[in-house]
């Protein structure tokens, strides 16, 4: 592993405060709420690049307004909040759209904004501060989606598609009266970095849409408890090792109303994944994947008769394929492309040509790349973001694809979030770490800063905060070292033996520790350490930032080592001075919820308290895209299930478990809890249980403070206090 490190920073005794006042104790509303309200970092809001400028704008106040990275003239302001409202109030006459706040803009081109007030799409000329083109749509209307360079948009009414452009009003794409096939829509429930279900062709001749049959999938009974007698809310719902949806590929020309089919050969449940658009309009690349997810086929497809051209290339794992981002075809050579796969044992970026010849790895150093910033030069430079430097860190550097040079343009330690001018001379630089609640930098190409754009302070200066530690826990053997994030007690006595709570996620797809402004935690496990407790928080195997076979080696048997792992943490924990081993807690939510249980039931007598939310507890009872990608099916992997099947471990808990659930949740459905439950119930073993009615997932709002509440005060009555003897 390289650049080992442990950072240790304290937070509130060393910040500067107000002259004659001292820091506050945090309160749970402001933990839960403040980070969205009156207690959030400050950062440039809709910021974005001016296409093919050098400016850089965002939204201030009730301004649009930007600076000139190739200058140093003073800030501008492009467009404001009373400009908007006269404009609207000429194109719409008599009909009314309060502005209460600068509305979502995105730059179409050099001039013209691209903006959106409630279902109103137009497209504003700028320097003239006219609409140039404008799309009222119905309140029906969901899934929209812009194409400006048309301009038309697409949208869905229930479960069909529609499109409106500029000489068409509105046409019903599809027509279907069967709720079980459902145009438009995103499909594979947001996996494979899914996230839509309508893509439209550069120019917008051609709208690609997906089509999703589940009329074989499993109806699943939500219960709405808000009616007079309760009603059921059913949701196609695919188990996992159950029927599956179907997913298809269509291709509409708007000109001629004609809908073409991709002509997918293969079974009828594998995966429709990443698809992009070949610069010319001619062809259609997609990716395919088998349901059993070991087996990707990167195809090529004529737009015009839906045939297969190619398969370009194909991935295979003994774990699984994962292709999470399509391919992205260069600026100034269109007949190349740039893929990003993990067959190598990294997130690593690889180059094509159009015909599937692979012409280069761009980045074969054994570290994950993060995202993709883009070319610049005539595509000799290419810039990306990587943990190169750190897993827990993520850095900018460019390839000078000539000389085959790459240099970390982004020296400060932290988490930097960066985006690049069109022709590639200047980036922003938008980065944080334990020091720095955030910095906006413009910089060039050489890494040098050409202006400051934003020095946010730090937010909770007068509220009491204690000491954030990043560390390593060093691993031995076949072991890897492990990152852990530890909070101190407000008011830290080194003499004292305080309560631990850890906070676990732990699933593939997060990572909980890194370098970044409070070391990433939640403001929650703050107020907690207001209230005396010590919150522990470490990322093990299964989770992303630290190379392919770091994720994937949990597969086929979830909760086992991520377990070993946290329990490594916990060893760790009993070494150190301050820490009462007696009282040990844990927490988590979704797959953190799984975590909690196992954590609790695999190691009885360890953790004095557990506090799960939305938990899976038998992985038999998730959805086919995710359950299958880590476990396969229930009966090639029995195994694996009833290792994972906390249903089994119900006779070992010992201490106080507290079990929390959304009413409504759709994500980890309800049978997961209910089930662990009975099982609970049958071998005697007593248990808590809160749900809160018509939640889905997550508890989100005001009822957040309340979920806390109840989380917060479980702890404090079986945890904070010494155990009696």
């Amino acid at each position: 592993m390289k650049n080992h490190f442990h950072y240790s920073f304290l937070f509130g005794l060393l910040l500067t405060f107000p002259l004659f006042s001292q820091p506050a104790p945090l309160t749970l509303e402001e933990a839960i709420l403040g980070p969205y309200m009156q207690f959030g970092t400050e950062n440039l809001s809709q910021s974005s690049w001016r296409p093919a400028t050098h400016e850089y704008t965002w939204v201030k106040d009730t301004a649009l307004v930007s600076v000139d990275a190739g200058t140093s003239a003073d800030m501008q302001t492009l467009l404001t909040l009373s400009d908007l409202k006269r404009m609207m109030t000429e194109e719409f006459k008599e009909k009314s759209y309060p502005l209460t706040h600068f509305p979502q803009v995105h730059w179409y081109d050099m001039n013209t904004l691209l903006i959106s007030v409630q279902k109103i799409r137009m497209l504003v000329n700028v320097p003239d501060k006219k609409i140039i083109r404008s799309f009222e749509l119905p309140v029906y209307a969901a899934n929209i989606d812009f194409c400006a360079a048309r301009p038309a948009i697409a949208y869905t009414h229930g479960n069909n598609l529609v499109i409106t452009t500029s000489d068409i009003t509105e046409f019903y794409v599809t027509e279907e009266k069967d709720p079980g096939l459902v145009s438009g829509q995103s499909v594979s429930r947001n996996e494979f970095g899914i996230s839509k279900g309508t893509f439209w062709s550069p120019t917008g001749k051609y709208l690609a849409y997906y089509t999703k049959d589940e009329r074989k999938v499993a109806d699943y009974p939500l219960v709405n408890t808000t009616t007079r007698i309760a009603t059921l809310k059913m949701i196609r719902y695919p188990m996992a090792g159950m029927a599956s949806e179907q997913v298809s590929l269509h291709i509409f020309n708007p000109d001629t109303k004609k809908i073409t089919d991709l002509q997918v050969s293969g079974d009828s449940d594998q995966y429709l994944t990443n698809i992009s658009w070949g610069p010319e309009e001619k062809y259609i690349y997609v990716a395919i994947i088998n349901r059993d997810q070991n087996h990707l086929w990167f195809n090529k497809y004529n737009v015009t008769s839906g045939r297969l051209e190619k398969t370009l290339f194909e991935e295979r794992h003994d774990a699984y394929v994962e292709p999470l981002h399509p391919a992205r075809f260069l600026p100034d050579h269109p007949e190349q492309f740039i893929w990003q796969s993990r067959r190598n044992g990294f997130n690593q970026v690889f180059l094509y040509n159009s015909d599937g010849r692979l012409m280069q790895n761009l980045t074969p150093e054994h570290a994950d790349v993060d995202g993709v910033t883009g070319f610049a030069d005539h595509d000799r430079y290419f810039a990306y973001i990587s943990t190169a430097v750190s897993p827990v860190e993520r850095h900018l550097f460019i390839l000078d694809r000539q000389t085959g040079k790459r240099k970390n343009i982004t020296p400060v330690h932290g988490m930097h979030r960066v985006t690049k001018s069109d022709d590639g001379m200047f980036f922003t630089d938008n980065y944080s770490n334990l020091e720095i609640p955030r910095v906006v930098n413009l910089v060039d190409r050489k890494g040098r800063r050409i202006r400051n754009l934003l020095t946010a302070g730090n937010p909770w200066k007068d509220r009491k905060l204690g000491k954030v530690e990043l560390g390593v826990i060093p691993g031995s053997g076949n072991q890897p070292d492990l990152f852990y994030r530890l909070i101190k007690p407000v008011d830290f006595d080194p003499a004292r033996k305080y309560p631990v709570i850890i906070y676990v996620y732990g699933g593939p797809h997060s990572q909980l520790v890194t370098d970044s402004w409070l070391g990433q935690s939640r403001m929650w496990q703050h107020y907690m350490a207001g209230q005396g407790y010590v919150s522990f928080t470490l990322d093990n195997r299964g989770t992303e930032g630290r190379g392919f076979s770091f994720e994937n080696v949990i597969h086929r048997h979830l909760g086992q080592l991520e377990v070993a792992d946290q329990m490594r943490g916990v060893i760790f924990l009993k070494t150190l001075p301050f820490v009462d081993t007696t009282r040990l807690g844990v927490h988590g939510w979704s797959y953190g919820g799984f975590m909690t249980l196992s954590m609790m039931l695999k190691n009885p007598g360890v953790f004095r308290v557990a506090v799960a939310g939305g938990p899976v507890t038998d992985w038999k009872y998730y959805e086919v895209m995710y359950g299958e990608r880590y476990m396969d099916r229930p009966e090639q992997n029995p195994t694996g299930y009833a290792e994972a099947d906390l249903k089994n471990d119900v006779n070992n808990l010992r201490g106080k478990c507290l079990i929390i659930n959304g009413a409504m949740d759709s994500t980890v459905v309800w049978q997961n809890s209910l089930t662990l439950l009975h099982a609970f119930i049958k071998e005697g073993k007593q248990v808590d249980y809160f749900v809160y009615p018509g939640h889905p997932h997550n508890v989100r709002g005001i009822d957040r403070v309340h979920l806390m509440r109840k989380v917060s005060d479980y702890f404090d009555t079986w945890l904070k206090e010494v155990p009696k003897h």
